[in-house]
This record gives C-alpha cells, sequence and structure tokens, in this order.
C-alpha cells in the first residue's frame, strides 16, 4: 500500500476520532499538534487504527511512536 494511500485513509480516522473535519496529518504530526489528543484519545486512536487496517500494534509499538510517521512505518510494513 502506498504511503499517500495510507495517509488518505489515516486522516479519515484521525477526522473521526477528534471529531474535527480539518484535520490534515503529515509524517511529523503529533499528539502536540492536534487538540484534544491526550492518553484517553491515544487509545481511542490506536483501535481506531487497527480496526481501518485490520492490523494490532505491539504495545512497544505504541508506546515508542513519536509521530504519526512512524504509525505510517508500521502500516506500510504490515499492508
Amino acid at each position: 500500500m502506498s504511503e499517500k494511500k495510507i495517509f488518505d485513509r489515516l486522516n479519515v480516522v484521525f477526522r473521526e476520532v477528534f471529531d474535527n473535519d480539518e484535520i490534515v496529518v503529515i509524517r511529523e504530526t503529533t499528539a502536540d499538534d492536534i487538540d484534544d489528543w491526550d492518553s484517553l484519545e491515544h487509545i481511542n486512536l490506536i483501535a481506531a487504527v487497527e480496526k481501518e487496517f485490520d492490523i494490532r500494534f505491539k504495545m512497544k509499538e505504541v508506546s515508542s511512536m513519536k509521530n504519526v510517521g512512524e504509525m505510517v512505518d508500521i502500516i506500510a510494513s504490515r499492508a
């Protein structure tokens, strides 16, 4: 799956989870860039991404992700 396709799908997920149709994520996007992205919403986001891409993140991956780009790399490696 292309990185563009992953980002297209991630943008939909982020918009749904954070209830904000204006969100556009890029590789450098972090929790600091999105209002309401706290620890609880992070769990909801991970669950929504796992469902969208039919994958399961390892706990180590979830705790070490520093930005959306790292999430994209993991998804790309499994898609």
